[in-house]
């Protein structure tokens, strides 16, 4: 019985082992050719491995309201299996980028010009914040809730965010609670609120 209690511990322990290294290994699988062709795509040339989406940036005028433009492996599905994506975040004057999280990677954020606030929260409930000058980079902790703000009264800010996943995805703290199905009464008690706060929240991230 002893021996059987033994090696069922041993074998906790083996598997345990395992699920940790996997974890620690976490991100894109290595895929086991150069690239990855969707299963539509017939020719592959230089045009495959192009991305023209960044191109508004130089031919239109800067946006009024904050606006990011990606290319994750959903806007240039060459990056599928590269474990590598961009961003491009124009902040107008008095913008915010809210806070947010990205669930399968750290963000590493250049500021090419103007000044940024930029914060995360750790998993103590730690906030980190500096103020960034053009010229200046930031990480942004894998899975951390983090955020950015263009507190210039005069000055819009661009910023390019590079990511360790095709697609790390972006999951926003303000509509993740209040702009889904979340009831009413749920997000009041752990709030520490009333329904018609909660609703008045609702309402305005509705209108935007």
């Amino acid at each position: 019985m002893a021996s059987t209690t033994s090696s069922m511990k041993l074998l906790f322990l083996l598997l345990s082992s395992f699920a940790i290294v996997r974890m620690a290994l976490s991100g894109d699988p290595d895929i086991l050719t150069d690239f990855l062709v969707p299963p539509d795509q017939n020719n592959v040339d230089g045009n495959f491995f192009t991305y023209t989406g960044m191109r508004v940036i130089a031919n239109e005028d800067f946006p009024t309201n904050f606006t990011v433009l990606k290319a994750s492996m959903v806007e240039f599905p060459a990056l599928n299996g590269q474990s590598v994506s961009y961003a491009v975040l124009e902040y107008p004057t008095g913008s915010v980028n809210p806070p947010h999280t990205h669930p399968r990677s750290a963000e590493l954020l250049f500021l090419v010009d103007g000044n940024l606030e930029v914060g995360f929260v750790d998993t103590t409930n730690k906030l980190f914040t500096q103020s960034l000058q053009a010229g200046d980079m930031f990480i942004f902790p894998k899975g951390l809730v983090h955020y950015q703000y263009n507190a210039d009264p005069k000055n819009p800010a661009i910023a390019i965010s590079a990511f360790g996943s095709a697609n790390a995805g972006t999951v926003s703290a303000p509509k993740t609670l209040f702009a889904t199905d979340i009831d009413d009464t749920i997000l009041a008690k752990s709030f520490k609120t009333d329904v018609a706060t909660i609703q008045a929240l609702k309402s305005g991230l509705a209108s935007k």
